[in-house]
């Protein structure tokens, strides 16, 4: 018998029935769709506010920066890294950190704050412009090697003149000059001419000698027979 078929009293005990057989189904379901919806807009509210909150305190960094306060923007970046550490204003107050560290020529710092905004970066262009900068640092710290590794690392296509330009540098370093050319002319390549590092390239380029020319060998004369003559002779 189908549903319809039931008058509208016969349908209505059915329906009560269903309900007093699922109530309990219905009231845990409904509480946790509630739950859900509830700590789903809680967790998105408490997800802006540690954005905004990142913000304010990568304001107060650069106010400090301003005022020439160095410690105490780098004390900022530090509380950020702990507080805020999926925030994209934390990697970015760690640049600013490496970037002051630096100037200073406290290289090591440098590397290490680097080093926590590549672990916790998600951006692929920024990783990438994060790897580029370590790698920078790496060889300011004498260590070519360990620079042309971290260059080998970075994904292709992005940011294609400066790894040239810098592979060139750790290449130079390394004595390796035919292979120092060839990176700073793929770098010439990739920097638009009218950069002022185009130019710069090029003076790189020109310190190294140029590659000496291939001399082709000389071939070697036929030997001539000996005539009858000159056989008799000797």
């Amino acid at each position: 018998m189908a549903f319809d078929d039931l008058d509208e009293h016969e349908q209505g005990e059915l329906v009560r029935k269903w309900l007093r057989d699922n109530s309990m189904a219905i009231i845990v379901g409904v509480a946790l769709g509630l739950a859900a919806l509830f700590g789903w807009r809680y967790w998105q509210s408490y997800q802006v506010g540690q954005q905004a909150e990142a913000a304010l305190q990568f304001g107060a960094i650069n106010k400090a920066v301003e005022a020439e306060n160095v410690a105490d923007a780098d004390a900022i970046a530090a509380a950020m890294q702990q507080n805020f550490p999926k925030s994209t204003y934390s990697v970015l107050a760690a640049l600013g950190v490496a970037e002051r560290a630096v100037a200073k020529n406290d290289l090591d710092a440098a590397s290490q704050a680097l080093a926590w905004a590549e672990g916790h970066v998600e951006a692929v262009e920024l990783k990438q412009l994060i790897t580029l900068r370590q790698a920078r640092v790496t060889l300011a710290r004498g260590k070519p090697d360990d620079a042309l590794k971290q260059l080998d690392a970075m994904a292709k296509g992005n940011y294609a003149g400066l790894v040239a330009d810098l592979r060139g540098d750790a290449l130079y370093q390394l004595d390796r000059a035919d292979e120092a050319r060839a990176a700073y002319q793929d770098a010439l390549a990739n920097v638009d001419p009218r950069a002022a590092s185009h130019a710069l390239i090029q003076m790189k380029l020109d310190r190294i000698p140029a590659a000496p020319a291939a001399v082709a060998p000389v071939p070697e004369s036929p030997t001539t027979p000996a005539t009858t003559a000159e056989k008799k002779e000797s």
